[in-house]
This record gives structure tokens, C-alpha cells and sequence, in this order.
């Protein structure tokens, strides 16, 4: 994922972006059983669902990301990140969205989605400049409260991945770069208990390392390693990867001790780059390139752990970014060919079925991409769509008994 800051053409007419709100796709389908069914269990009736289009304005709209919800723990809110270039520093604006009233306000601006940090139970971390030449970390529990400092460090180059926060909220983890001729990359760890900075890990390919916490027991970061990748002396991205394809790490908090995991080549095809934890289990969902022994029919979502080799969780899609919901118990995935289908499964059954259609356009631009999650309660997915012309914030509602027949093993 590229934590940059967005920026979109204005192309399409409010009339034309109005017409999509609440809309829905009318046609039932039935999934097949080959398509994310590795057991060939009876296929799903699922009747279409709603969806609902959450904004409207013409500016770059963004969930933020898929990996675990950026939701309130009761699951009445969710948080959504939209640009706003008449501001004059702080340029992201926060929104906050109530399911089912749809009513929505402004939480607090910051420096843009990079950096940005949410835990299991809801409390959302971002940066925002303070002064000339300050920086300030801010929690915000999600519809509850206001914001508070709880870290402030001098302004300059600093966390330039998503963040990411130990269950305990002692930790909050981040990528940086360190020098000045972006060779070498960090892991930043701070102790937000005794207000430290420590780089626990260093290493010239984690430019992308997309930390994620561990939510079960004790503390562990997962890494994103992005093998060959590299940027220019003077900072501009050259290759986001290399041929040898990206794999995965974990580190321990806070010592930085590497374990590495048994994903990308030599023992699978490179990873995409997009993973999450799944639960409090101690293993990871993520996606490879679908190929070969890893094609859509075969499989390219794995489940894998530490010391051992990674299984195929589920089949028949392209399966491309991850999402986990917070018990664990199942997946969101987008289909990564048109018309861009938003897949939920079972993590246990590896039963799937298409929810809907996103009908995106992908581009560069992070907002465009679906990065589709399961709200908490299991009721909504949260998505991204530029099928309006601009990119924009979707919600398909649940079919009630889907995630249960999904999750029968006969």
C-alpha cells in the first residue's frame, strides 16, 4: 500500500455521482461450487444485497485500509479518510459514518492516512502537525470521546507506512527511512508507556513493511518484506519489488528478533503484499501471485505460522487484498479482474461467495483499490469504488444466514 497523499481528476457531475447513492446490484445469483469452495459443498442461494453509497463529494475517499475494520468496537461507526486541499496543513479530514443513519461527522484533521493505526477494540491513532515544528501521535476511541495527545515529537521525516498498535496500547509501531539516501529502511517501535523511540529492525527492502500487531498473546509485529525493491538517493520509488518477490517476517517487541515465514519464492509464489492476522490464532491470511500451483482454481489465499508450511484457506478467485474480522472466523478479499467482486468466506470452511460487485477502476491511487472489511458485528462490508468516477466510500449490507451457511461444513 502507498501512504501517500492522493490526488484525483475532477471528472464526473454531482448529478452522475447523486444517481449512485443507495444503489444496489438487482440480480440473486447463486455461488458456484468450484469458486471458493475447496470442500464442493452445495452452492450458496444468495439473494443481492444492499449497497449503499456513503459519500458524495468530488475528493479522493478512502476506508484506509482492509486489514482489520477501522471500526468502533460496537459496531454502530466506522471511520472513513477524505483530502481536502482548501485546508492548509492537515490536508486529511476524518470522518466518522453511523451505520444506519448514515449521518456523519468530522473527528479531527491530520497529516494524511499514512501513519494511521487502529487497535481491536476501536481506539484509532493518527498524526497531526502542532505548531511549526511539532508533530503530535492523537487516540481517538471511534464515536466516543475526544481526541488526546498521547505522543508529540519534533516535525520532520517520521512514520511513513500505516502504524500499528500492541493490544495493551503500550506499543505503536511504524516504517521509516533511515539516512538521507533512502537506502536503508526501519522499524520504528514506541514505547508510548515510558515515551521512548527505538528502531528495532533495519534492512534495505522493508520500504513497504505494512506492521500489523499480533492481537492474540504476547507482542509480535508482522513484516512486509519487500525483496529488490529500491528508491532513487534523492527518494523516488524505482521498483516496489524485485523478482525474487515480496515474503514475510515476524519480529518480537521488543527485541526485534526475526522469524522468518515459509511464504513467497523459494516455497510459494511472491507475495502480494496484502496479509492480516486472523484472530487471536497466531496465523496469517494473505494472498500470493496467482499462479501456477497457486492459479485461482488451486488457490492463492494461504493460511499460515511461524515454523510451518502455509495451507491454501480458499479457491476460485483471484484473491488479491485481505481482510480479517476481528473474531477471525472469516475473510473479505476483492477479486482482482473486473468487475472487481467482494468475496467474503469462511476462514474455517474455506467457503466463499461473492457479495457483490465493486465495479472499480483501479489506478495507482490507493482509494481506488476495494480493500474491503467486515464491520465487527458482521452486518456491513466496508469498501472503496470509483465506479462513479471518484473514488468513494460503499457499505453492502450482510444477507442474514450468509456467514452461517458459509460455515457448515455440509
Amino acid at each position: 500500500m502507498d501512504t501517500r497523499k492522493y490526488s484525483v481528476t475532477r471528472r464526473a457531475a454531482l448529478g452522475r455521482i447523486a444517481a449512485g447513492l443507495a444503489a444496489s446490484f438487482p440480480v440473486a445469483r447463486k455461488a458456484r461450487a468450484e469458486d471458493g469452495n475447496p470442500q464442493g459443498l452445495p452452492p450458496v442461494d444468495l439473494k443481492a444485497p444492499e449497497v449503499r453509497q456513503v459519500t458524495t463529494e468530488e475528493s479522493a475517499h478512502s476506508n484506509i485500509y482492509c486489514e482489520i475494520p477501522y471500526a468502533s468496537r460496537d459496531s454502530r461507526y466506522f471511520l472513513y479518510a477524505r483530502q481536502n486541499p482548501k485546508l492548509s496543513r492537515n490536508l486529511t479530514e476524518l470522518m466518522v459514518v453511523e451505520l444506519g443513519t448514515w449521518k456523519q461527522h468530522l473527528l479531527d484533521v491530520s497529516t494524511g492516512i499514512g501513519a494511521s493505526a487502529i487497535s481491536h477494540d476501536g481506539a484509532f491513532y493518527y498524526l497531526k502537525e502542532s505548531g511549526e515544528k511539532d508533530l503530535d501521535l492523537l487516540r481517538a476511541d471511534i464515536g466516543e470521546g475526544k481526541p488526546a495527545r498521547v505522543y508529540r515529537r519534533e516535525k520532520g521525516p517520521w512514520i511513513r507506512s500505516l502504524g500499528t498498535i500492541s493490544p495493551d496500547r503500550r506499543y505503536y509501531a511504524g516504517g521509516i527511512h533511515l539516512g538521507k539516501d533512502y537506502s536503508e529502511f526501519g522499524i520504528l517501535l514506541v514505547d508510548l508507556e515510558k515515551g521512548t523511540e527505538t528502531v528495532i529492525d533495519r534492512d534495505p527492502y522493508i520500504l513497504n513493511p505494512h506492521p500489523q500487531f499480533d492481537p492474540g498473546p504476547g507482542s509480535r509485529l508482522m513484516i512486509q518484506h519487500n525483496r529488490g525493491g529500491r528508491y532513487s538517493r534523492d527518494g523516488k520509488l524505482e521498483r516496489l519489488v524485485g523478482p525474487e518477490g515480496a515474503t514475510l517476517y515476524v519480529l518480537s517487541v521488543p527485541e526485534g528478533k526475526r522469524t522468518e515465514l515459509r511464504v513467497g519464492t523459494p516455497h510459494t509464489t511472491a507475495c502480494t503484499g496484502h496479509e492480516a492476522w486472523i484472530g487471536t490464532t497466531g496465523s496469517m491470511l494473505l494472498s500470493v501471485s496467482a499462479s501456477g500451483e497457486f492459479a485461482p482454481e488451486k488457490g492463492n489465499l494461504l493460511a499460515v505460522r511461524p515454523g510451518e508450511v502455509a495451507t491454501v484457506a480458499a479457491k476460485g478467485y483471484r484473491f488479491n487484498h485481505v481482510g480479517v474480522s476481528r473474531c477471525g472466523k472469516f475473510f473479505t478479499c476483492d477479486d482482482w479482474q473486473p468487475p472487481y467482486k467482494i468475496v467474503v468466506g469462511s476462514i474455517a470452511t474455506g467457503r466463499a461467495a461473492v457479495l457483490c460487485e465493486s465495479r472499480t477502476s483501479p489506478t495507482s491511487d490507493q482509494a481506488t483499490h476495494p480493500h474491503a472489511y467486515l464491520m465487527p458485528d458482521k452486518k456491513w462490508v466496508i469498501f472503496n469504488s470509483s465506479r462513479s468516477g471518484f473514488p468513494h466510500i460503499y457499505a453492502a449490507r450482510v444477507p442474514d444466514g450468509l456467514l452461517d451457511v458459509l460455515s457448515r461444513t455440509a
